[in-house]
């Protein structure tokens, strides 16, 4: 036995074996068109290209997979170098800072001038 959804009563309802074949909202026979490719796309036109398609840039994933699985013990925050224990510090600097106000800002709400 089959079943499909009847629109009427919202309920499964018994079918025969061609109503299975072509389910209800599809339309039999009418062949659907590739559509068109979007990840292959180049980033300059052909004619301003030249002979060789120019793409976004190079894959660097592999690169930084060897470079973030190397276990030398270094935090994989700051594994880049320079550019990330600038960074690091640099937060860690703004955010005892940002501590350090709010400190400041609650100790002189809590007591305000006597004037």
């Amino acid at each position: 036995m089959y079943y499909k959804l009847s629109c009427f009563t919202q309920k499964l309802t018994g079918s025969g074996l061609a109503s299975v074949y072509s389910p209800q909202g599809l339309r039999p026979g009418v062949p659907g068109e590739a559509p068109a490719m979007v990840f292959a796309t180049p980033t300059k036109l052909v004619a301003e290209a030249g002979s060789a398609l120019e793409y976004m840039g190079a894959n660097r994933v592999p690169d930084l997979q060897r470079l973030f699985q190397i276990a030398d013990g270094t935090p994989v925050h700051l594994k880049r170098g320079v550019p990330d224990r600038l960074l690091y510090r640099t937060t860690m600097a703004l955010t005892v800072g940002g501590v350090l106000y709010c400190l400041v800002a609650l100790y002189i709400a809590a007591h305000p001038s006597k004037k």
